[in-house]
């Protein structure tokens, strides 16, 4: 029989000393990283520097890096290494995916080079890349020399445990609900979404007295207060995972052995980082016994829960919860009846959040062409597409289809030529996927201009991507790691040097999932205030956003693959 609890203990700190001197904060540095690099504690880094307790770092402040001892450790001293890159013109049928291959470079960090790829990628257009990737890799595409750019010093465990190295926007103030005016907006239309009175918008946007404007950022109105953190220096953070009591309560209980087995390597990560935890494991049971385990937490001492699976259960844990406002993790669950919840962080993505950006992508392409939707059998992701493209587009032709062979080429009512479609992939299942790659690519050959779009990666789109670029395909991923990152190729080892096997679906959520919320998190255990940071971890991207003024967290993450001729 599974215990009910047991506890994982961290109180881990790197006890470094340093010699007498500064540092001035460069791009990505973060209190964690700083500390680690000079061999100091970040207890000691907050004492030496307390107006940094929030955890925020302006670039050119000099810090404090002097130990309290006078013994000084192995710090790297070396100066910061000039890096070259170079640009490559991007030829026909080359494509994203194959420079990645061709380069060496993982995507994460050619996106990083290349901030607008995502953007009229097309032939002609310069692609940033190391230069000695060029010089080694590029065959007879020769460089054009860029300016070298100076790469502070730093180490993998730095990257990984900070999350800065994988964050793309800045911590900001989060104590007010704010709106970015857009065009069309009037003050009336703006008060009567958000339920506020015009003296109160007014009182707290004293610019409103000049005019509304485009592009003007508002304060609606004060959040609920946050959660404030227990006593103590540690985390106190719940894992609840339905192992199940008996074994006839046990249908998920792989499933969460799986996930505890990814969470416990970011933990001990973090731990190994300075960030000291105190982790408690519940067995949550099953949905129907799930009450039994809320005995097991004490909401005046845990400042984090991640879980439980269920969305019934989830309910359950924030009505425990809701006087303490404990910031809870909901992995899989993602529903409308959770969206009022303040204190609740909901990491799954969902299909609505996909299919608007397809319907925008879509959009962006548009020329009267008629407009194919793969369904699945429940056709519910068809149907919300199709009444998207309806509303989107003028005058437009969608038919939903049971699968791809019913995709047919338009014909020009003038010539009788062939004239090219849209066609749309709201179905995740690898055959059909298969069978929609075959299909758009067959259909390409017949006439230029097709356009193939998808909600979901799968399998057959990496195998025939060279193909599949005469469609000008376009999908979303999630969830799939990319094999040439450095990140993920260490937490890869580390996984399997820890469990001698490769980590398996759930054992990667699980890692992500407890890996995102402990890097937002700081001294304070002030979560929300960092929930505007934008982290890719091993497979899965947190990009999270408010549903509604004071309701959850949800998580709007995903990548896009774009496949140009």
């Amino acid at each position: 029989m599974i215990k009910k609890l047991f506890v994982l203990s961290g109180l881990i700190a790197f006890i470094g000393l340093s010699a007498q001197k500064t540092h001035k904060v460069v791009k990505g540095d973060t209190p964690y990283n700083v500390a680690k690099k000079y061999g100091i504690t970040i207890d000691e880094f907050y004492k030496l520097n307390p107006k940094t307790k929030d955890g925020s770092l302006a670039i050119g402040q000099v810090l404090n890096v002097k130990s309290s001892s006078a013994t000084a450790p192995k710090v790297q001293t070396s100066e910061p290494k000039a890096k070259e890159f170079g640009k490559i013109v991007l030829q026909p049928k080359q494509t994203i995916y194959g420079i990645t291959k061709q380069y060496k470079i993982s995507e994460s960090d050619l996106r990083k080079l290349n901030p607008d790829l995502d953007s009229h990628t097309k032939i002609g257009d310069e692609i940033t890349l190391p230069l000695d990737s060029i010089k080694k890799y590029g065959g007879t595409q020769t460089a054009v020399v860029e300016q070298p750019v100076t790469v502070t010093p730093t180490n993998n465990r730095t990257k990984i445990d900070s999350g800065n190295e994988r964050t793309s926007s800045s911590v900001q103030n989060d104590e007010y609900v704010t709106y970015t005016v857009e065009s069309g907006d009037t003050v009336f239309s703006i008060v009567n979404k958000y339920g506020v009175t015009i003296d109160e918008l007014i009182a707290l946007n004293p610019d409103l007295a000049k005019g509304l404007k485009t592009g003007m950022v508002l304060k609606i109105k004060k959040l609920d207060p946050a959660y404030v953190k227990k006593n103590g220096d540690a985390l106190n953070v719940v894992l609840m995972l339905p192992f199940g009591y008996s074994a006839n309560d046990s249908q998920y209980r792989a499933m969460a052995l799986d996930f505890l087995t990814g969470a416990k390597l970011a933990i001990e990560r973090n731990a190994g980082n300075g960030q000291k935890l105190d982790v408690k494991i519940v067995d949550s049971g099953s949905e129907a016994s799930f009450r039994n385990s809320l005995t097991q937490i004490n909401p005046n001492n845990t400042d984090l829960v991640i879980g439980p699976f269920f969305k019934s259960n989830v309910v359950d844990l924030l009505d425990f919860t809701k006087n303490q406002k404990i910031p809870v993790v909901s992995p899989f669950a993602n529903a409308p009846e959770l969206h009022n919840y303040s204190n609740l962080v909901i990491l799954e993505t969902s299909d609505q959040t996909y299919a608007d950006k397809i319907v925008e992508e879509v959009k962006a392409v548009y020329s009267n062409q008629k407009i194919y939707i793969v369904a699945d059998a429940k056709k519910d992701n068809a149907n919300y597409l199709k009444a998207g493209f309806e509303k989107t587009l003028k005058n437009a032709t969608v038919t939903v289809v049971n699968s791809a062979a019913e995709i047919q080429l338009d014909q020009n009512m003038m010539t009788g030529q062939s004239a090219p479609v849209i066609a749309v992939l709201a179905n995740d299942n690898d055959a059909v996927g298969e069978a929609f790659a075959n299909r758009v690519i067959a259909l390409s050959k017949e006439v230029q201009g097709l356009k193939a779009f998808s909600m979901y990666s799968v399998s057959s789109f990496e195998k025939k991507a060279d193909d599949l670029v005469m469609a000008n395909l376009v999908y979303l991923m999630d969830r799939k790691i990319d094999p040439d990152g450095n990140f993920e190729k260490e937490i890869l080892a580390a996984y399997k040097a820890k469990y001698c096997k490769t980590p398996g679906k759930y054992a990667v959520i699980g890692f992500d999932v407890v890996n995102d919320m402990l890097t937002r998190e700081n001294k304070k255990g002030e979560i929300f205030k960092q929930m505007n940071k934008v982290q890719t971890q091993l497979a899965t991207k947190f990009e999270f956003e408010r549903v509604k003024a004071n309701g959850a967290y949800i998580n709007k993450g995903f990548r896009v693959i774009r496949l140009t001729p």
